[in-house]
């Protein structure tokens, strides 16, 4: 039987194949690992909404209890001492100042869950980018293989673009460099 005689540019399909699937490796890897960091960013996050809660709750409780003793004061004042007068105005100053601790702590807590949001959403867009390039990617080499069994070179050089639109989501995917 005579063997059939390989054609050269068998060789730099074969090349760009394995080209296009370790990028493809890459980019799941990558892809991956900003999932995961979004994920964990968006966990966190909530774990901060949580906390900014809990202390709007305090906040809230803290202005039900100064309230009250305000009003006792007020109406309650002219029956009062002196040492009792006294007694409701440290309260309501002291609980005025718990009021202001919270809400400078509500304020910090917010812009972490807010930083944390930001970084959930940049993870989002690089994820999103490598997973543009697993497509395109695999699609090359689909095309490259079966340009290889057919030995139809026009499919090997769609599959070459198609390939290039994968290499450029790919760097996209560390740069974000296209609107996403």
């Amino acid at each position: 039987m005579a063997e059939e005689k390989k054609e050269p540019w068998i060789n730099y399909l074969a090349m760009t194949t394995v080209l296009f699937a370790v990028l493809a490796t890459l980019s799941t890897f990558k892809g991956g690992g900003f999932s995961t960091r979004a994920l964990l960013s968006q966990s966190q996050a909530s774990d901060q909404w949580a906390y900014y809660q809990a202390k709007s709750i305090k906040g809230y409780i803290k202005e039900l209890q100064k309230d009250k003793y305000e009003t006792e004061l007020k109406y309650a004042g002219q029956n009062l001492s002196a040492d009792g007068i006294r007694h409701y105005s440290e309260q309501v100053a002291s609980i005025d100042g718990k009021i202001k601790k919270y809400e400078t702590e509500k304020a910090e807590i917010m812009a972490e869950a807010k930083r944390l949001e930001h970084q959930r959403d940049d993870a989002q867009q690089h994820s999103k980018a490598f997973g543009m390039a697993i497509i395109f990617l695999q699609i090359s080499i689909l095309l490259g293989s079966i340009a290889a069994l057919m030995k139809k070179k026009p499919i090997w050089f769609i599959s070459m673009l198609i390939g290039a639109a994968g290499v450029v989501c790919f760097v996209n995917g560390f740069l974000l460099f296209l609107p996403g």
